[in-house]
């Protein structure tokens, strides 16, 4: 959330990013920049009475925007696809299985996308990452170049497809 996170610095960095080698921290606020995302707006967990699995659900909707960032995967359907299957590989979630269902209900052309580029590339990242993206403390990597992050979680951004 807002109140966790150097928000405001992010925006002012997002802004006058280094596009060459930013900072995990600056590609996140120009991730949400970009999109309009605001942290703030996650929903908050319902029908988990038990507080440790509702942080644990809380947690893996806050780490989505960080996986997008780290990826750079975009905010389109077929981008969500591709990380919703990342996320299925990392954490075996039944949620994120059930998201691949609306597979079949966009356009062929995405669809292509999603099975001919985005899951190959989630497979092969998930086969070579050596911890689980959920285990990642990234709010102490605010300051580490993005690219320095991706090779120490052997983390391939995925590949850039344009009009998906």
């Amino acid at each position: 959330s807002k109140s966790t996170i150097p928000y405001e610095r992010f925006m002012n960095e997002a802004q006058q990013a280094d596009t060459e080698s930013p900072t995990f921290g600056q590609a996140y606020g120009s991730f949400l920049l970009q999109h309009g995302f605001d942290p703030d707006e996650r929903d908050p967990i319902r029908y988990l009475e038990d507080p440790d699995l509702s942080y644990v659900m809380m947690r893996y909707r806050q780490n989505h925007d960080f996986w997008h960032t780290l990826t750079g995967l975009p905010p389109t359907v077929a981008g969500e696809l591709g990380l919703k299957y990342l996320e299925l590989l990392d954490t075996g979630l039944p949620l994120a299985a059930l998201s691949l269902g609306a597979l079949f209900t966009i356009p062929e052309r995405h669809q292509q996308v999603v099975m001919n580029v985005y899951l190959p590339w989630a497979h092969r990242v998930h086969l070579r990452m050596d911890t689980s993206l959920m285990n990642v403390y990234y709010e102490r990597e605010w300051d580490t170049p993005l690219f320095e992050l991706r090779e120490r979680l052997h983390m391939e951004p995925a590949p850039v497809v344009v009009d998906n």
